[in-house]
């Protein structure tokens, strides 16, 4: 073992003053996010996710080749799974590369799955995936319980960040005045 700054590789612990490790929490590498489903959906719970993941899909997604914007979750047999979300084929693999599109298996509690399978069934909620990241070294993914925005929810949404952005501008060249 090399000694020396361990405090730089991931999950690792660093000195604090007094010279004792302290432990940084784990690390998240994000891989892939859902900005539009925040903008397209109100988010109600969120939970984290395990995936069932083949050996050329971790490596893709070691390369960040992932994308969660057409995913969605559903719920058969007490099993959540994953479908519509991308992981692009390894470049380097051969005839073992895995097809992109195809629906993974979610790995969360059994209480979580009767949860989410309960809420489901209610009028105009739907599971969505929010990001992919590692954590720990293993691949994870966001999901959360989310209720449709309408048309005019999402343009008064725009409208309160512009005019947010614009206030926080006019403030920025009323200080170098």
């Amino acid at each position: 073992m090399v000694k020396g700054k361990m405090y730089n590789i991931p999950g690792a612990t660093k000195p604090n003053s007094k010279g004792k490790a302290q432990d940084s929490g784990p690390v998240r590498q994000i891989i892939a996010q859902n900005k539009k489903a925040r903008h397209d959906y109100l988010i109600e719970d969120v939970f984290e996710a395990g995936m069932v993941l083949g050996g050329t899909e971790v490596k893709a997604l070691r390369a960040g080749r992932a994308s969660l914007v057409d995913g969605w979750v559903y719920i058969d047999n007490g099993e959540a799974w994953l479908e519509g979300a991308h992981i692009s084929e390894y470049t380097h693999g051969t005839w073992t590369n895995h097809a992109p599109r195809r629906k993974r298996k979610l790995l969360l509690h059994k209480s979580e799955i009767a949860r989410l399978h309960q809420k489901t069934t209610e009028k105009g909620l739907t599971i969505v995936p929010l990001q992919m990241y590692w954590l720990d070294g293993r691949a994870k993914v966001e999901i959360a319980l989310a209720r449709g925005k309408k048309e005019y929810d999402k343009r008064h949404a725009l409208r309160e960040k512009q005019d947010n952005r614009e206030a926080l501008r006019a403030m920025r060249l009323r200080e170098k005045m």
